[in-house]
Protein backbone atom coordinates (compact mmCIF):
# COMPACT_ATOMS: atom_id res chain seq x y z
CA UNK A 1 0.00 0.00 0.00
CA UNK A 2 2.81 2.23 0.81
CA UNK A 3 4.17 1.55 -2.11
CA UNK A 4 1.42 2.61 -3.95
CA UNK A 5 1.08 5.77 -2.59
CA UNK A 6 4.38 6.89 -3.09
CA UNK A 7 3.58 5.73 -7.12
CA UNK A 8 0.11 8.36 -6.68
CA UNK A 9 2.51 10.83 -5.26
CA UNK A 10 4.74 10.62 -8.26
CA UNK A 11 1.79 10.85 -10.89
CA UNK A 12 1.28 14.69 -10.61
CA UNK A 13 5.22 15.14 -11.28
CA UNK A 14 5.25 13.07 -14.18
CA UNK A 15 2.07 14.85 -15.47
CA UNK A 16 3.87 17.70 -14.51
CA UNK A 17 6.82 16.70 -17.17
CA UNK A 18 4.74 15.59 -19.76
CA UNK A 19 2.81 18.90 -20.34
CA UNK A 20 5.88 20.67 -19.97
CA UNK A 21 7.93 18.99 -22.68
CA UNK A 22 5.27 19.00 -24.65
CA UNK A 23 4.33 23.06 -24.36
CA UNK A 24 8.15 22.82 -25.53
CA UNK A 25 8.11 20.98 -28.57
CA UNK A 26 4.63 23.40 -29.48
CA UNK A 27 6.80 26.49 -28.63
CA UNK A 28 10.78 25.88 -28.72
CA UNK A 29 12.83 28.86 -26.72
CA UNK A 30 15.29 30.20 -29.17
CA UNK A 31 18.41 28.04 -29.03
CA UNK A 32 21.77 29.21 -27.84
CA UNK A 33 24.99 28.57 -30.66
CA UNK A 34 27.46 26.52 -28.71
CA UNK A 35 30.39 26.10 -31.37
CA UNK A 36 33.58 26.01 -30.35
CA UNK A 37 32.77 25.17 -26.94
CA UNK A 38 34.51 22.92 -24.70
CA UNK A 39 31.98 20.79 -23.32
CA UNK A 40 33.05 18.19 -20.30
CA UNK A 41 30.36 15.26 -19.68
CA UNK A 42 31.26 13.03 -17.08
CA UNK A 43 29.70 9.34 -17.38
CA UNK A 44 29.79 9.25 -20.93
CA UNK A 45 29.80 5.65 -21.51
CA UNK A 46 26.61 5.32 -21.71
CA UNK A 47 23.27 6.06 -21.61
CA UNK A 48 22.16 10.20 -21.26
CA UNK A 49 25.76 10.83 -21.01
CA UNK A 50 26.48 9.29 -24.42
CA UNK A 51 23.38 10.67 -25.87
CA UNK A 52 24.08 13.88 -24.66
CA UNK A 53 27.56 13.90 -26.52
CA UNK A 54 26.21 13.04 -29.72
CA UNK A 55 24.13 16.14 -29.60
CA UNK A 56 26.63 18.52 -29.03
CA UNK A 57 29.06 16.30 -32.05
CA UNK A 58 26.20 17.90 -33.90
CA UNK A 59 26.72 21.25 -32.78
CA UNK A 60 30.62 21.97 -33.89
CA UNK A 61 31.94 21.79 -30.26
CA UNK A 62 34.91 20.20 -28.51
CA UNK A 63 34.23 17.15 -26.23
CA UNK A 64 35.72 15.70 -23.12
CA UNK A 65 34.44 12.41 -22.30
CA UNK A 66 35.06 11.03 -19.26
CA UNK A 67 33.73 7.61 -17.92
CA UNK A 68 35.15 4.44 -15.91
CA UNK A 69 34.30 2.01 -18.66
CA UNK A 70 37.13 2.60 -21.38
CA UNK A 71 35.28 0.64 -23.84
CA UNK A 72 32.10 1.89 -23.29
CA UNK A 73 33.87 5.90 -23.75
CA UNK A 74 35.75 4.51 -27.04
CA UNK A 75 32.77 3.39 -28.37
CA UNK A 76 31.55 7.15 -27.83
CA UNK A 77 33.99 8.96 -29.17
CA UNK A 78 34.22 7.22 -31.89
CA UNK A 79 30.71 7.69 -32.85
CA UNK A 80 31.48 11.39 -32.00
CA UNK A 81 33.77 12.22 -34.24
CA UNK A 82 31.76 10.35 -37.30
CA UNK A 83 29.26 13.00 -36.60
CA UNK A 84 32.55 15.95 -37.07
CA UNK A 85 33.32 16.55 -33.94
CA UNK A 86 36.94 16.81 -32.00
CA UNK A 87 37.10 14.50 -29.16
CA UNK A 88 39.26 14.13 -26.25
CA UNK A 89 37.96 10.61 -24.17
CA UNK A 90 39.50 10.03 -20.71
CA UNK A 91 38.84 6.85 -18.80
CA UNK A 92 37.98 8.27 -15.08
CA UNK A 93 36.25 7.10 -11.94
CA UNK A 94 34.52 9.64 -10.76
CA UNK A 95 34.29 7.93 -7.46
CA UNK A 96 37.74 9.17 -6.45
CA UNK A 97 38.41 12.86 -5.53
CA UNK A 98 42.60 12.52 -6.62
CA UNK A 99 41.66 10.48 -10.14
CA UNK A 100 39.28 13.77 -11.05
CA UNK A 101 41.36 16.30 -10.08
CA UNK A 102 44.36 14.16 -11.93
CA UNK A 103 41.94 14.11 -14.78
CA UNK A 104 41.27 17.75 -14.80
CA UNK A 105 45.22 18.94 -14.88
CA UNK A 106 45.27 16.87 -18.22
CA UNK A 107 42.36 18.46 -19.42
CA UNK A 108 43.72 21.83 -19.04
CA UNK A 109 46.93 21.20 -20.51
CA UNK A 110 45.76 19.62 -23.33
CA UNK A 111 42.50 20.88 -24.08
CA UNK A 112 41.95 24.41 -22.74
CA UNK A 113 39.49 25.72 -20.14
CA UNK A 114 35.87 23.64 -20.25
CA UNK A 115 33.16 26.02 -20.58
CA UNK A 116 30.27 23.37 -20.32
CA UNK A 117 30.50 21.37 -17.68
CA UNK A 118 27.93 18.61 -17.56
CA UNK A 119 27.93 16.62 -14.44
CA UNK A 120 25.78 13.27 -15.41
CA UNK A 121 28.11 10.13 -14.06
CA UNK A 122 26.16 8.11 -11.79
CA UNK A 123 25.29 4.82 -9.96
CA UNK A 124 22.44 3.04 -8.18
CA UNK A 125 21.73 0.13 -6.00
CA UNK A 126 18.69 -1.35 -5.80
CA UNK A 127 17.62 -2.62 -2.34
CA UNK A 128 16.12 -1.64 1.26
CA UNK A 129 18.52 0.18 3.71
CA UNK A 130 19.43 -3.23 5.37
CA UNK A 131 20.63 -5.03 1.97
CA UNK A 132 22.39 -2.57 1.08
CA UNK A 133 26.33 -2.41 1.85
CA UNK A 134 27.87 0.23 3.20
CA UNK A 135 30.36 0.59 0.53
CA UNK A 136 27.58 1.06 -1.74
CA UNK A 137 25.68 3.80 -0.11
CA UNK A 138 29.48 5.23 -0.12
CA UNK A 139 29.73 4.92 -3.54
CA UNK A 140 26.88 6.69 -4.64
CA UNK A 141 27.60 9.75 -2.96
CA UNK A 142 31.24 9.95 -4.12
CA UNK A 143 29.58 9.04 -7.63
CA UNK A 144 26.34 11.52 -7.36
CA UNK A 145 27.12 13.96 -5.30
CA UNK A 146 30.80 14.56 -4.67
CA UNK A 147 32.21 14.41 -8.15
CA UNK A 148 30.20 17.40 -8.47
CA UNK A 149 31.83 19.38 -6.49
CA UNK A 150 35.00 18.29 -7.53
CA UNK A 151 34.57 19.43 -11.13
CA UNK A 152 33.29 22.25 -10.11
CA UNK A 153 35.36 23.58 -8.43
CA UNK A 154 38.05 22.59 -10.90
CA UNK A 155 36.28 24.14 -13.90
CA UNK A 156 33.73 27.00 -12.62
CA UNK A 157 36.56 29.95 -11.88
CA UNK A 158 37.86 30.12 -15.54
CA UNK A 159 33.92 30.47 -16.50
CA UNK A 160 33.46 33.11 -13.63
CA UNK A 161 36.97 34.94 -14.67
CA UNK A 162 35.36 35.02 -18.17
CA UNK A 163 31.66 35.33 -17.13
CA UNK A 164 30.88 32.48 -19.81
CA UNK A 165 30.39 29.13 -19.13
CA UNK A 166 27.51 26.16 -18.05
CA UNK A 167 27.02 23.74 -14.98
CA UNK A 168 24.77 20.91 -16.10
CA UNK A 169 23.50 18.96 -13.45
CA UNK A 170 22.08 15.77 -14.00
CA UNK A 171 19.91 14.74 -11.58
CA UNK A 172 16.57 12.99 -11.64
CA UNK A 173 12.70 12.66 -10.59
CA UNK A 174 13.95 10.99 -7.49
CA UNK A 175 15.90 14.22 -6.69
CA UNK A 176 11.79 15.53 -6.11
CA UNK A 177 9.97 12.43 -4.85
CA UNK A 178 11.01 9.12 -2.92
CA UNK A 179 10.89 5.63 -4.31
CA UNK A 180 11.41 2.38 -1.83
CA UNK A 181 14.71 0.36 -2.25
CA UNK A 182 16.52 3.61 -3.15
CA UNK A 183 17.16 4.89 -0.67
CA UNK A 184 20.65 5.70 -1.21
CA UNK A 185 20.13 6.60 -4.73
CA UNK A 186 17.61 9.35 -4.06
CA UNK A 187 19.04 10.91 -1.21
CA UNK A 188 22.16 11.59 -3.34
CA UNK A 189 19.84 13.12 -6.05
CA UNK A 190 17.86 15.59 -3.80
CA UNK A 191 21.85 16.48 -2.64
CA UNK A 192 22.50 16.68 -6.17
CA UNK A 193 19.44 19.36 -6.65
CA UNK A 194 20.10 20.81 -3.35
CA UNK A 195 23.98 21.36 -4.76
CA UNK A 196 22.56 22.86 -7.82
CA UNK A 197 20.27 25.20 -6.12
CA UNK A 198 22.80 26.63 -3.92
CA UNK A 199 25.10 26.87 -6.17
CA UNK A 200 22.60 28.52 -8.32
CA UNK A 201 22.44 31.38 -5.29
CA UNK A 202 25.73 31.39 -4.61
CA UNK A 203 26.34 32.76 -7.80
CA UNK A 204 24.04 35.11 -7.86
CA UNK A 205 25.18 36.85 -4.93
CA UNK A 206 28.78 36.73 -6.28
CA UNK A 207 27.54 38.96 -9.37
CA UNK A 208 27.96 36.35 -11.78
CA UNK A 209 24.82 37.05 -14.52
CA UNK A 210 22.61 34.80 -16.38
CA UNK A 211 22.66 32.15 -13.38
CA UNK A 212 19.36 29.74 -13.80
CA UNK A 213 18.17 26.31 -12.23
CA UNK A 214 15.34 23.96 -13.59
CA UNK A 215 13.50 21.48 -11.93
CA UNK A 216 12.26 18.54 -13.99
CA UNK A 217 12.82 18.83 -17.31
CA UNK A 218 12.52 16.42 -20.39
CA UNK A 219 15.90 14.90 -21.80
CA UNK A 220 14.62 15.73 -25.51
CA UNK A 221 16.14 12.02 -26.02
CA UNK A 222 15.55 9.27 -27.13
CA UNK A 223 17.22 5.87 -27.23
CA UNK A 224 18.16 4.22 -30.11
CA UNK A 225 17.38 0.63 -30.32
CA UNK A 226 20.84 -1.45 -29.47
CA UNK A 227 22.33 1.48 -27.72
Amino acid sequence: MKYLLDLILLLPLLIVFCIESFIKRLIPKKKKSVAGEIVLITGAGHGIGRLTAYEFAKLNTKLVLWDINKNGIEETAAKCRKLGAQVHPFVVDCSQREEIYSAVRKVKEEVGDVSILVNNAGVVYTADLFATQDPQIEKTFEVNVLAHFWTTKAFLPAMMKNNHGHVVTVASAAGHTVVPFLLAYCSSKFAAVGFHRALTDELAALGCTGSSHAHLRGTGLSVPAGS
